[in-house]
């Protein structure tokens, strides 16, 4: 399977995932109310924190099963591998969900700020979270697998699929039986044991077959000892990464009363489309890039890793560039409560910033990922956390979401222009300044200043209180910055000049 064809595939799902659970999140808030959507913030940060039990094991089995099909290991270590990482997805699995059951009253009862919804519902709601949230996070392991042989194009379609389920699915529960929290978790309950069900049977089909192998599998955990610096590297950064990304939401659910909470929520789950963006690009380029540094082709993953650089800077750089300038009339368009809009712009423009400049301060991880040590990636990250999270929880403390969405931004622009210099210094010498000026910044300052020009024009000469009319808006500005974005990249600009070549040939 071709990169590009991975790359087409996970976009179309993670633009279809995203779209409609952005779509249909103020029908959400319209028909169960926005205290109840504070629940279903609460669940999704669940899962982000669940994360911190992964191990790294997760990024492990991808990078294996990669390298398994690229040559690097035989079937039977695989398979012994696998075995012995699956083991110990269950038990955390059972723990987690465990310890999550057990503090559903606590939670419910001590730390959100629950108005109008009956505490015994919320410890239902809470008690099903753990049980859904240990299934999906044990669906981690085989989309490792599916990932690892590339069979991204499935994978895609079984996102879709599973979306659809999830997000239109969960309104004809609810129509037949209440629009509830209750319901609504149910569902997701269900949804997810279909899930996990799906990709247990695709990985086991493309693990290879026990008949193949001259050996019985067994059971031990030795085969994880060969893999445990890469594993706990990866689980060192992974938590980090949930801490740094996760602190201000969990801090401002105690804080805030569910319902702002909710509205919070909302604006976060907009700014994270950009890491949506990317992360199709990312998902796609790691295997390959683990593939093309164990068969010793050292250039091809270079110009993979620039190549991708670029792409993420016109995607990620564009949408950051248009919704940070037209947050209000986006978040207006999209709920048709201009006092919401009005209230929850300035953290939508601030995280999404913030998040443009995280997605394309990854790129290192992702070089050391495909190289097989993470040092340079966990010091960096443990830096990042010493500073971000004590900082965020003094800005959301005193100052909100606005405050920790101040402290987002600023961390972010830091590490990427120190550390990513940095870790490029010792990996690739002479990259940083070509990938810093050539890749990204020439990328994305064409746009940024267009948009900016506009915003002021906009400003002074146009008045609309119509949400079609700034829809309209909205799209010209993203259109227009995107086709400058594709110009000013030297990847996307060619890629274009040979696409109109081949057609024009062909008329």
């Amino acid at each position: 399977m071709s990169l590009k064809k991975n790359i087409i595939a996970n976009y179309v799902s993670q633009l279809y995932v995203t779209g409609i659970g952005i779509l249909l999140l103020p029908l959400y808030i319209k028909y169960m109310g926005p205290e109840a959507y504070g629940l279903v913030g609460f669940f999704a940060m669940l899962q982000a924190w669940f994360a911190l039990m992964d191990l790294g094991l997760t990024p492990t089995i991808s990078r294996e099963t990669a390298r398994y099909y690229g040559g690097s290991m035989g079937a039977l270590a695989y398979r012994r591998l696998f075995r012995a990482l699956s083991s110990i997805f269950i038990v955390i699995a059972l723990i987690g969900g465990a310890v999550l059951w057990l503090l559903a009253s606590s939670i419910a009862s001590k730390w959100l700020k629950v108005d109008s919804i009956p505490i015994t519902d919320v410890v239902f709601a809470v008690r099903i979270m753990a049980i859904s949230v240990a299934l999906r996070w044990m669906t981690g392991l085989y989309r490792g697998v599916v990932t690892g042989c590339e069979q991204l194009v499935w994978l895609s379609v079984v996102n879709i699929v599973i979306a659809t389920l999830r997000f239109f699915g969960v309104f004809v529960s609810m129509w037949l039986w209440g629009f509830t929290p209750l319901v609504f978790f149910v569902h997701q309950f269900v949804v997810a044991i279909l899930e996990l069900l799906v990709l247990y049977f695709k990985a086991s089909f493309s693990l290879p077959s026990k008949a193949s192998l001259a050996e019985a599998i067994g059971f031990s955990f030795s085969p994880i000892k060969s893999v445990l610096k890469f594993s706990l590297a990866i689980a060192f950064t992974s938590s980090i990464w949930v801490l740094v990304t996760q602190t201000d939401k969990l801090i401002l659910s105690g804080i805030l009363p569910l319902a702002e909470y909710g509205y919070f929520t909302m604006a976060v789950l907009v700014a994270s489309g950009i890491m949506i963006i990317s992360s199709p690009i990312s998902s796609s380029i790691m295997p390959r890039m683990a593939r093309l540094h164990a068969e010793g082709k050292h250039r091809e993953l270079l110009n993979v890793y620039r190549n991708a650089t670029q792409l993420v800077s016109v995607l990620c750089g564009s949408a950051a560039i248009v919704i940070a300038f037209f947050s209000e009339a986006l978040l207006f368009v999209w709920t048709a409560d201009r006092e919401l809009a009005k209230k929850t712009s300035s953290i939508l423009t601030l995280y999404v910033i913030g998040n443009g400049f995280l997605a394309v301060s990854a790129f290192p991880y992702y070089l050391q990922y495909a190289k097989g040590n993470l040092r340079y990636h966990l010091i960096g990250n443990a830096v990042m956390a010493v500073v971000l999270i004590p900082s965020i929880i003094v800005a959301a403390t005193y100052f909100g979401a606005v405050g920790a969405g101040y402290v987002w931004l600023i961390v972010n622009v830091l590490y990427l222009i120190s550390w990513a210099g940095y870790v490029h210094h010792k990996l690739e010498p002479s990259l940083h300044a070509k990938w810093l000026l050539s890749d990204i910044f020439t990328v994305a300052v064409a746009p940024a200043l267009t948009v900016y020009g506009l915003k002021y024009l906009v400003d002074i000469y146009y008045t609309s209180t119509n949400r079609f009319s700034e829809l309209l808006l909205i799209i010209t500005v993203s259109l227009l910055t995107l086709s400058i974005a594709v110009l000013s990249s030297r990847y996307t600009r060619v890629g274009l000049y040979r696409f109109i070549s081949s057609k024009v040939k062909n008329v």
